[in-house]
């Protein structure tokens, strides 16, 4: 691990679909593979000291079911042509975790950091995630915690609701570069996940929701993302910097 200060350009895609994004997010992280393994190559030992410039991308994406490499086919419970007459995609992807959704007013984001140049530890890395989404619930007067065994960033049980998932993750890492991210419900239709097992959990005492849902309004998505971009950016210790630099 480096001790200065990382560099990440930050791009918003706005709206894409995710198969754009998925290829987007592809290239750049075999991009920061690339230099690693050309440096090696060189002769170089470790990694190289002048860092390389992390991603972080925020997009929309149209509905779409994406369900990770330890997940099940059941928890969909649309047929392909139920999916069709809805409108929606369904990936399998190589993340971890389940089955979720991403669609309109949802903030997806994706890291694509070398963890090298940060610290290599992937638990770390997804509490890490998970910080940044409970410090921008701070902002907005909620307490986002964690529970056991359960990845995400959760809105605890009152006695009346159920605790609440507000934010999924699923990562995935080679050669300790990051890939896929995290699902932030800000103004997001809910009754989408009640096509799926939301990330296979089926406890009666757990449920998903979101910004809107919590705070009873619409949120402008630019001021949220613009707190999580901060937050993020407090969590890892970086610096935003313009894609000209």
């Amino acid at each position: 691990m480096k001790e200065m200060r990382q560099n990440v350009v930050f791009k918003d895609l706005e709206k894409m679909t995710y198969k754009e994004a998925w290829d987007l997010q592809s290239y750049v992280h075999q991009e920061l593979i690339n230099l690693k393994l050309a440096f090696r190559k060189s002769g170089g030992v470790g990694i190289p000291l002048e860092p390389p410039v992390h991603s972080l991308f925020f997009v929309e994406h149209p509905p779409v079911y994406t369900l990770g490499k330890s997940g099940s086919t059941d928890h969909l419970l649309l047929s392909e042509d139920e999916l069709e007459s809805l409108g929606f995609t369904f990936f399998k992807i190589n993340r971890g975790g389940d089955i979720t959704y991403h669609g309109p007013g949802q903030i997806v984001g994706y890291p694509i950091f070398d963890l090298e140049y940060f610290f290599t530890d992937v638990h770390r890395y997804v509490r890490s995630l998970e910080e940044a989404i409970i410090r921008t619930l701070e902002v907005y007067g909620l307490e986002g915690t964690r529970i056991e065994g359960y990845t995400g960033v959760w809105l605890q049980s009152d006695g009346i609701r159920p605790n609440r998932k507000i934010c999924a993750i699923g990562v995935h890492l080679s050669r300790w570069v990051t890939l896929h991210g995290f699902a932030f419900n800000v103004n997001t239709n809910l009754t989408h996940f009640g096509h799926i097992v939301p990330c296979g959990i089926q406890d009666s005492d757990k449920d998903v929701t979101s910004l809107q849902q919590e705070l009873g309004h619409v949120l402008d998505m630019e001021e949220v993302k613009g707190v999580l971009r901060e937050k993020l950016a407090q969590v890892f210790d970086f610096e935003y910097i313009s894609n000209n630099s």
